[in-house]
């Protein structure tokens, strides 16, 4: 028997000969989670192995507990048989971060454990101050105030991207399936997520100039964040420029910023804001930028400098919010945000920055100075067989090796760039001979020539 995978709040130990190590574990899982589930008998790996099971050895891990970690915590300790195998099962929680393992402070880093000093967890704390416990907390809404077409969206969502299992699914089996109800009532988090009693506020504004003086436009919208997120989208895409680009011989209508770039802000900035807040969701149209704002100072130690050049885990301060967006294929979580969005503007030409505020993180997205409403760019470029490829039409080719009949826009989101890119080294792709469509235009795949 397999129990699955280590992680952030899941811990497994062989036997109780590594309690000093379990000890750390439990500290650290605190410190990051408050709450944790730890196995004596079980392999990193996840097989069940088994060990002993007494009520001496029951005893000594109690007794080890409360003499190592501090401040003091009351878990649950207990005896389970899993196929014939007897384990130790730790279940833990804590409201009095930071936790020590005899003396010591620590972070749960995926499913590793690592030493930090008072410093660095002041700054983890400092920035994490809002996590976590308040998604949780039961909220004035009862579980019949529910959107039942958004939850049903949701899990159409998640199950079409693979991240939810096939089945039968039903209002009450979500809510229940991820806590997001308790005693009749929706948590928080549940509400937040698909409440209909509208529990959050985006104001939304088109201006005159590029300070906040004559505004055009102005909507304040109230709703739960999965409709909010398509609403913020709506208002973006109806506020900028488009024009018309004839690549190779398609025709496509493009806009100012990719969608991409747009719908990645706006998705993290959903599930990283602090939700009682005293600031709304905010976004702000003008003629030289676009800035999309969120309640809640930034939440990691890393600045996003890091998360673009290096390959940091993601800190997240709502994790079943972030959990249920990630499902649904929204957002990514691993640290890979501010990456993709890099990565997208450079490919546009896109130029951008952010202001970390006392209340609340800011990402401005600058608008293109020159764009006319209607631009036709025609391609005629003849490209000979045996041309090196450039890293874009490399990925490309990668991915239709492995699904021929994967669409542009999907493409374009597994490479990190525009559809309108995608669409170019296509045809380059094609004009050296690496590719070719093949069968009808609506149930066309590509064929790779050349391997």
């Amino acid at each position: 028997m397999n129990l699955g995978k280590e992680s952030e709040t899941l811990e497994f130990k062989k036997t109780t000969g590594e309690i000093k190590a379990a000890m750390v574990s439990i500290a650290a899982i605190l410190n990051k989670h408050g709450v944790g589930t730890l196995y004596f008998g079980v392999k990193p790996n996840g097989d069940v192995t088994g060990q002993e099971v007494s009520e001496s050895s029951l005893r000594d891990v109690s007794r080890n507990i409360y003499e190592s970690i501090k401040p003091q915590i009351y878990p649950a300790i207990n005896e389970v048989i899993l196929e014939g195998k007897h384990l130790i099962k730790i279940e833990f929680s804590g409201d009095h971060a930071p936790y020590s393992a005899t003396g010591r402070y620590y972070l749960r880093t995926a499913d590793e454990d690592r030493e930090v000093t008072p410093d660095e967890l002041k700054e983890f704390f400092g920035a994490n101050k809002h996590r976590g416990k308040w998604e949780l907390y039961k909220s004035g809404a009862t579980a019949t105030q529910i959107n039942k077409s958004t939850i049903k969206r949701f899990w159409e969502r998640a199950v079409s991207a693979g991240r939810l299992p096939r089945g039968r699914y039903t209002c009450p089996i979500i809510l229940n399936r991820f806590g997001l109800i308790k005693d009749d009532k929706l948590t928080n988090a549940g509400e937040t997520l698909f409440g209909n009693t509208h529990p959050v506020t985006l104001k939304a504004a088109v201006f005159a100039t590029d300070e906040k003086l004559t505004f055009l436009d102005m909507k304040l919208f109230e709703d739960n964040v999965l409709n909010l997120m398509n609403t913020a989208e709506d208002y973006i895409v109806k506020n900028i420029r488009w024009r018309s680009e004839i690549t190779g011989f398609q025709r496509e209508e493009v806009p100012e910023i990719p969608l991409a770039v747009i719908r990645e802000v706006l998705a993290n900035g959903f599930a990283h804001s602090i939700y009682n807040a005293r600031t709304y969701h905010e976004i702000c149209i003008h003629p030289g930028m676009i800035s999309i704002y969120s309640p809640g100072e930034y939440a990691s130690p890393h600045r996003p400098e890091e998360y673009i050049e290096g390959n940091f885990q993601s800190e997240i301060r709502n994790p079943l919010i972030a959990k249920m967006l990630f499902l649904c294929k929204s957002i990514e979580q691993f640290g890979s945000g501010f990456k993709r969005i890099d990565s997208l503007c450079k490919d546009a030409g896109i130029k951008y920055s952010y202001e970390n505020v006392s209340n609340g993180f800011k990402f401005i997205l600058y608008r293109p100075h020159i764009i006319s409403d209607i631009s036709n760019v025609t391609c005629n470029v003849t490209y000979g067989e045996n041309e090196a490829l450039n890293k874009t039409e490399q990925a490309i080719l990668a991915v239709l090796k492995q699904n021929p009949a994967i669409s542009r826009e999907d493409m374009a989101e597994r490479v990190s760039k525009t559809v309108r890119t995608v669409q170019r080294a296509l045809v380059s792709l094609s004009g050296k001979g690496y590719i070719r469509r093949v069968g009808a235009k609506k149930n066309s795949t590509w064929e790779v020539l050349k391997k």
